[in-house]
């Protein structure tokens, strides 16, 4: 991988998999009225990242929140991330300890976010599906979508840019108003993706 992450440290697969089975500990911690111990944890658990955590149950999505700016430290946003998307996520009831056992656990690290100053009609032409994340700005309003988000459902570049837009609250034509002297701000960002391949199960990371 390369792009943006020429700036960044990635993790590897052993730290992507403490990141995980963190995540998951956070969750189940919380639900027992509990509190997660973190232990000796590598150098880049103390690096500012980005991070976003996603539950999944049945291969439907159960929650999702984090952080898309490095606002804090790599293991604080895990921690964060994990019991928000468990219990903070307004689309979705609480997650339930029970329902522990039924969901498997996702983690995003993201690059910083870039503006990409374009020209609105020109936007498309800057993002690579399934490489780049979007975000999309406009006063108080913020919309995210994950890289992955693109692929899983199928979206093309504009379609993408749409349904970021949609997710700020805006019209998904908002974009076409955007970077080319505009209030629409379009941000890109790429993530490193790990993940559960069974609820509990062995990590992976995806490609």
């Amino acid at each position: 991988m390369s792009g943006l992450w020429q700036w960044v440290v990635m993790l590897d697969l052993n730290e992507g998999t403490i990141a995980v089975r963190l995540a998951r500990s956070a969750i189940i911690a919380h639900l027992s009225g509990s509190v997660a111990e973190t232990g000796d944890l590598p150098d880049v658990f103390r690096e500012m990242r980005g991070v976003f955590v996603t539950l999944h149950k049945d291969g439907d999505l159960r929650g999702c929140i984090g952080y898309p700016e490095p606002v804090m430290a790599l293991v604080d946003a895990v921690l964060n991330s994990a019991v928000s998307a468990a219990v903070r996520d307004f689309r979705f009831p609480p997650v339930r300890y029970e329902e522990m056992a039924e969901i498997t656990v996702e983690i995003t690290i993201l690059t910083p976010p870039t503006k990409i100053n374009a020209k609105p009609r020109d936007l498309p032409g800057h993002i690579e599906i399934g490489r780049h994340g979007l975000i999309v700005r406009k006063g108080i309003h913020q919309g995210l979508l994950l890289p992955q988000v693109a692929e899983e459902w199928g979206f093309d570049a504009e379609e993408f840019l749409s349904q970021t837009c949609v997710k700020a609250g805006l019209f998904p034509d908002a974009w076409l108003a955007g970077n080319g002297g505009g209030d629409v701000a379009v941000y890109s960002f790429e993530g490193q993706i790990f993940t559960e391949t069974e609820p509990g199960g062995d990590i992976v990371e995806k490609s």
